[in-house]
């Protein structure tokens, strides 16, 4: 079974508790409700079942890369040779509240996009920015990126 259709497995199943079990692994990155979140990076290779799991948690739309607003949160879909990871991060921290965080979101193993690891760590370190908690979500990996403290 491939990625895409695992990931629309799990969003059309729930948990224990009557959860999709994506919107409990988007809540990890750190999305909440009434948030404001923007998305950059969207092509036709992302998870449908994550931007749908993002949208009921934050309680609507997500907003797209033309939003010229302050948010709360920025879901970044990344893929190895797009570019500089660090100058998108930079740019993504420009829209940011105070307090909000980027997802990361970069293609899983085997993948030829798949970015490493010591990419996303250096460009953390360039921006000052920490990663933290790695989510599998089908075949894409999340991570929450916060300003250092």
């Amino acid at each position: 079974m491939d990625a895409q259709n695992r990931t629309e497995q799990q969003a059309a199943s729930t948990d224990a508790h009557g959860e999709d079990p994506l919107a409990g692994m988007v809540r990890k990155l750190g999305l909440r409700k009434d948030q404001i979140v923007v998305e950059y990076g969207y092509d036709d290779d992302v998870e449908e079942g994550v931007r749908q799991a993002a949208a009921s948690v934050s309680g609507a739309p997500l907003e797209d890369d033309t939003y010229d607003g302050v948010v709360d949160v920025v879901l970044l879909w990344w893929r190895d040779g797009e570019g500089d990871l660090a100058d998108e991060l930079m740019d993504a921290l420009t829209t940011l509240e105070e307090g909000g965080c980027i997802v990361l979101l970069t293609p899983g193993a085997g993948r030829e996009d798949r970015v490493p690891a010591a990419d996303v760590q250096d460009a953390c370190t360039t921006c000052s920015m920490t990663a933290s908690g790695a989510v599998n979500l089908g075949g894409w990996l999340g991570q929450r990126l916060v300003g250092r403290k």
